[in-house]
């Protein structure tokens, strides 16, 4: 194995951080795990007026009074599930109707005799919902020994259309056609456009759930059970499993983490950092949330996706200096292996963790190759026990969409050699329900693409980087350890460029993370 510098030191210092920043983010709590608590004791859906219901019950409380969002709204909830003797869908639509008001009802849990019973109703939900989601896990192992599995990396890509029934047929579609894995994405939630909203700024995509009528969209979680049978039927007719994977907006990796572990996806595309980074989200929101949800993943059993980390340009425009594509390269490198060290920190093992091999950006690049094979080289040696992905960023079926898919696919097939254990190559799909030929939605020739791959992994030693290549990953590694030494140093500032103490009003979500206080974990 070639020799590409501090490794170990970044792996370290990375490892400390996420120790240091996991746990207290194990110990806050936000609206979105109070929403994710919820709809696994069974809410889902709208309230009479359309709006998500989970996330009304949630507003309700959390409004009547400055410490209720530490205290959680479980014991609160399930109190009045017992004074009521109702159902949980039906007392969320008394609270999200102002006919039932939690917060006093959460006064009934002074009597140490309430707040008991209220502990035992919540245990007990918390373990019919446990039990759902080892059955999912368990028939997922059961549908993959009956269909049998499609070899690595597995071919994906996007289902592009926002409504369930159009994307219904496209999975057929795209499984007949060949794809191993298709990724769903999760429409923006109410929060999130509420803060773009509020902080003004876009909330692109965004449509009120009560807007749509009947038409759910494909990444909700009853869409999602559509297209999980629609998958699972493509995959029986072709005698091998397909996989599902969503992919989260900001502030829903808690609620990723429920409706993948209700509706058995298979892989969750989430990262905390890019959340931080490119989603403006304060850094304790986004740590808190990602820890709650990696707790869920680890039950449930889904690869979990740590991105080849994002392009962090802060700290260039602040000095009014541009940095090198290798210097940009190595902070990506740096807040991936952070990544994945707080994965490792939330109990997840190393077979449910999938690394992504290469920055979307770095395709484009002068000496794209080059860069390439020194980020995928890097990445084998720091994981060795991790497998990689490739997935190529969905602005590329938008700007200038086949000559961009060209090149990242190949430059892809150039690496991935060297790439050693692969998940996937996912391709992005460009709008519209037909493929278009000559961009990155030509499974076969990808397919084909991965074959001579294979085949030229087969005569090199993918461990072996020399020249242009080799400096490249070095002075990378050197860059990356540089930028964890300011992270640990100046905290997320040294990344995010700006002094975040007098700016996190400015960061979404920095107002909703606590640490909790008196709440009661009902899947302890």
């Amino acid at each position: 194995m070639t020799d590409l510098g501090p490794i170990d030191r970044l792996v370290e210092r990375a490892s400390t951080l996420a120790g240091a920043w996991g746990a207290r983010a194990r110990r806050s709590t936000t609206p979105g795990q109070e929403r994710a608590l919820l709809r696994l004791f069974g809410v889902h859906g709208l309230d009479r007026s359309g709006r998500p219901l989970a996330g009304e019950v949630v507003d309700r409380y959390v409004a009547g009074g400055p410490g209720r969002l530490a205290g959680g709204i479980v014991l609160p909830f399930t109190v009045a599930l017992l004074e009521y003797e109702i159902g949980a869908q039906e007392l969320a639509l008394e609270v999200a109707a102002g006919t039932i008001d939690l917060g006093l009802e959460a006064e009934l849990l002074e009597d140490p005799g309430r707040r008991a019973a209220a502990e035992t109703e919540a245990t007990r939900l918390g373990a019919i919902a446990s039990a759902r989601i080892d059955a999912n896990r368990t028939a997922r192992r059961e549908i993959l020994d009956l269909f049998g599995d499609a070899p690595t990396p597995w071919l994906g890509t996007a289902v592009p259309d926002p409504a369930v029934d159009d994307a219904r047929r496209t999975v057929a579609d795209l499984v007949r056609r060949g794809a191993d894995l298709l990724q769903v994405e999760i429409p923006m939630g109410r929060e999130l456009a509420t803060r773009l909203s509020e902080a003004g700024l876009e909330a692109p995509g965004f449509e009120p759930p009560g807007d749509a009528g009947d038409l759910a969209p494909a990444g909700s979680q009853r869409g999602l059970a559509v297209l999980r049978r629609a998958a699972d039927e493509a995959a029986a007719e072709r005698r091998g499993y397909v996989r599902l994977a969503t992919i989260a907006p900001g502030l829903a990796a808690p609620e990723q983490a429920v409706v993948a572990a209700f509706e058995r996806i298979d892989v969750a595309l989430a990262d905390a950092v890019v959340e931080i980074v490119d989603g403006q989200v304060d850094p304790d929101r986004a740590l808190a949330d990602h820890a709650f949800a990696l707790r869920l993943h680890r039950r449930a059993g889904p690869l979990v996706v740590v991105g080849a980390g994002p392009l962090v340009v802060a700290p260039d425009l602040a000095s009014g200096v541009p940095s090198s594509a290798v210097v940009r390269a190595g902070r990506a490198l740096a807040l991936q292996v952070l990544g994945v060290a707080l994965a490792r920190d939330a109990g997840l093992p190393a077979d449910q963790i999938v690394a992504g091999a290469l920055p979307g950006w770095s395709v484009e690049e002068s000496d794209a190759a080059t860069l390439a094979i020194a980020q995928i080289a890097i990445r084998r040696a720091l994981f060795p026990d991790l497998a990689l992905g490739f997935s190529e960023p969905a602005v590329h079926v938008v700007d200038r969409p086949a000559l961009a898919a060209r090149r990242w696919r190949s430059v892809v097939m150039a690496g991935l050699p060297f790439a050693g254990r692969t998940a996937f190559v996912a391709v992005a799909r460009g709008p519209g329900p037909e493929p278009v030929e000559g961009t990155a939605d030509d499974l076969a020739a990808v397919r084909e693409g991965l074959a001579i791959a294979a085949g030229v992994a087969t005569a090199i030693d993918p461990g072996a980087i020399r020249g242009p290549a080799l400096d490249q990953a070095r002075d990378c590694v050197a860059a990356a350890v540089r930028t964890l030494e300011e992270l640990a140093e100046s905290g997320w500032r040294a990344v995010l460029g700006v002094p975040l103490e007098g700016s996190r009003r400015d960061r979404l979500g920095a107002d909703a993370v606590v640490e909790r206080s008196g709440g009661f974990d009902p899947l302890a």
